[in-house]
């Protein structure tokens, strides 16, 4: 028998077991939503970052970003999934409604994690260590995709992290060109 340590007590007194959280990540619906709401959360927030930082380089306006995406977006993409899954014929009604909720929970969260360097840093510093937060989010998403479909980490990870660092570059790139353009 393992010993039982007190980290491990308060684990379970908190409500989210292995168990609990396995049972979760079955339900695929939940599984839509964390995964779709935990990349879109990150994708959308990290772009914002940089895209905004490049064109006004102000706290205001990138959190400001930060705050509309976590909220406006998140409900936006949940109403998405919703319809999504409502046009699967083979959803059913506990389905779709996990997928949406979990989407809207899982996006908003992500992205207010983001909100957090730029309250305790120099945007400067802020934005590099959020565009470091979301590749790491989404090398820790692809890893673990990749162990529940039984597939090579590392091309799972490469194919994610490359997609991620094209939004970047771009959103760069356009907050760069609006900046220029119509500053």
């Amino acid at each position: 028998m393992r010993p039982f340590c007190y980290a491990e007590k308060n684990y379970r007194r908190s409500g989210f077991s292995r168990e609990h959280m396995k049972r979760i990540i079955k339900n695929k619906g939940a599984r839509t939503g964390i995964f779709f709401g935990a990349t879109s959360g990150v994708i959308t927030t990290i772009g914002l970052i940089v895209g905004l930082h490049a064109g006004t380089q102000s706290l205001v306006a990138v959190l400001g970003g930060i705050l509309v995406v976590a909220i406006a977006d998140a409900l936006s993409d949940a109403m998405g999934i919703h319809l999504a899954q409502e046009a699967d014929p083979d959803s059913t009604h506990d389905h779709i409604w996990a997928a949406t909720i979990w989407t809207f929970l899982t996006k908003l969260v992500v992205a207010l994690t983001f909100a957090l360097p730029l309250l305790w840093l120099p945007l400067q510093t802020a934005v590099i260590v959020c565009v470091s937060w979301g590749l790491l989010v989404i090398t820790l998403l692809s890893a673990f995709l990749a162990h529940i479909q039984r597939v090579k980490a590392l091309t799972v990870i490469t194919e994610h992290l490359g997609i991620a660092i094209v939004v970047v570059t771009v959103s760069y790139f356009i907050g760069i060109w609006v900046k220029t353009a119509f500053a």
